[in-house]
């Protein structure tokens, strides 16, 4: 199925699926240090003196370097996240949740086809309508960055009709670049502030944080990307604001048919409720809960973990992903 766009670019919809994705990275070769050369030393103080005594400390000593060195070996590799797997639809919003350093980026990178780097090995099966990632799905994925990548001293309206002249089709005009640049801008409602610069440095009075949010956010759109990708797009952001955000973003997947994944710290209730699934992920990257945001409290309670209805989901969630359950499970358990 395929959905047409206001400037006649074609994009089609995008059903993302992984399954048992593990992701590990080299830490590179091992170094000996001075506790590895204060052994080497004693090992070799052991080895004087001759004797069949000698000989036994030297073979005793070589093994305890051998066992050394294996165990080193095995330490050179570690696993940032493993047995991820999930499904995301058009017109869905999957919010992945976690401590910090539980992997949530490093998922949110492999979805976006951008792990690499020869330290890094992904394995697992990661689909696009069922197809491996390709150049034409990266063409239709927007990635925004947690750090705000602008030009302080452009306008918010030069910042999307220059983007839009460097990224969308050459077989679009000039005028319809400037209208689809002017089309975003009103959608991400930021048609008031089209004249201010970004700002963001010393001395250039610019943007509030969550109205440079929306203007990245707005870079990605111009694309009309199927799948949208966002590294924790309300940090650092009020609760409104924050709100604001996200229903701009629910909003796009409903009605545009996108499919949208964020990663998000400490969501709000509010912001909970928005979300149509979620994934939450443990401190050491695995995998706690995946299912639809509605039904995690039930899930969790089915478990053990009852809440009392007035508290936030994502604050139980994120309790447990941390290993502390909460006091009402506790007076249970």
């Amino acid at each position: 199925m395929r959905r047409v766009h206001a400037c006649h670019v074609y994009v089609c919809w995008c059903l993302v699926q992984f399954e048992e994705v593990v992701y590990k990275v080299k830490l590179g070769k091992p170094t000996a240090g001075w506790c590895d050369k204060l052994s080497a030393a004693a090992s070799n103080m052991a080895s004087f003196g001759g004797g069949d005594g000698s000989k036994n400390k030297k073979a005793t000593a070589s093994a305890a370097g051998s066992s050394s060195s294996s165990s080193r070996a095995r330490a050179r590799e570690k696993t940032i996240i493993s047995g991820m797997s999930g499904v995301v639809r058009p017109g869905e919003m999957l919010a992945m949740l976690g401590p910090s350093g539980s992997g949530k980026t490093t998922l949110l990178t492999a979805l976006g086809g951008r792990h690499g780097g020869r330290a890094a090995v992904l394995s697992g099966k990661i689909t696009y309508n069922g197809q491996p990632f390709s150049g034409a799905v990266k063409r239709r994925t927007g990635f925004v960055t947690q750090h705000d990548v602008l030009y302080p001293h452009l306008t918010v309206s030069e910042t999307l009709w220059y983007t839009a002249a460097l990224r969308l089709p050459r077989s679009l005009s000039a005028g319809e670049k400037r209208a689809q640049a002017e089309a975003v801008a009103r959608e991400l409602g930021l048609a008031k502030v089209a004249g201010s610069m970004v700002g963001g440095v010393r001395g250039v009075r610019g943007l509030s944080g969550g109205e440079r949010k929306r203007v990245s956010i707005g870079l990605e759109m111009l694309v009309d990307p199927s799948l949208l990708l966002l590294d924790e797009p309300t940090s650092g952001l009020d609760s409104t604001t924050a709100a604001r955000i996200v229903g701009t973003l629910r909003r796009m997947a409903a009605q545009g048919g996108r499919t949208v994944v964020v990663t998000i710290h400490q969501p709000s209730s509010r912001l909970y409720h928005m979300f149509d699934k979620v994934l939450l992920l443990s401190a050491d990257g695995r995998p706690i809960y995946y299912g639809r945001a509605a039904d995690a409290l039930d899930y969790f309670a089915s478990v053990g973990f009852a809440s009392p209805l007035s508290l936030n989901p994502a604050d139980l969630m994120l309790d447990l992903a941390n290993g502390t359950p909460p006091c009402h499970a506790l007076m249970h358990m």
